[in-house]
């Protein structure tokens, strides 16, 4: 599975939290074993738009979908994840 590159706003978002370590970390993970278990990969409502999420820690999550019947996926943005 590939990843397209982050876009400069996703980037900016992770410097901003110093979270580049831990996303490239996850990011090793989702690529593969999307269902692995630290992720916490969530299809996320409405799920007919088919919008998912993964953990990057326990504060923070990346919303992405997928391109190419699911065989890239794109990161579109990372949000604060309440519990």
């Amino acid at each position: 599975m590939e990843v397209i590159p982050l876009s400069a706003l996703v980037l900016k978002k992770l410097k901003k939290y110093g979270l580049v370590r831990k996303h490239e970390k996850q990011v090793k993970l989702l690529t593969s074993d999307l269902y692995h278990p630290s992720l916490h990969v969530e299809l996320l409502e409405p799920r007919k738009l088919e919008i998912y999420s993964f953990r990057i820690d326990r504060k923070y999550r990346a919303i992405f979908i997928f391109r190419k019947k699911r065989e890239v996926i794109e990161i579109l943005n990372v949000t604060v994840h309440y519990h």
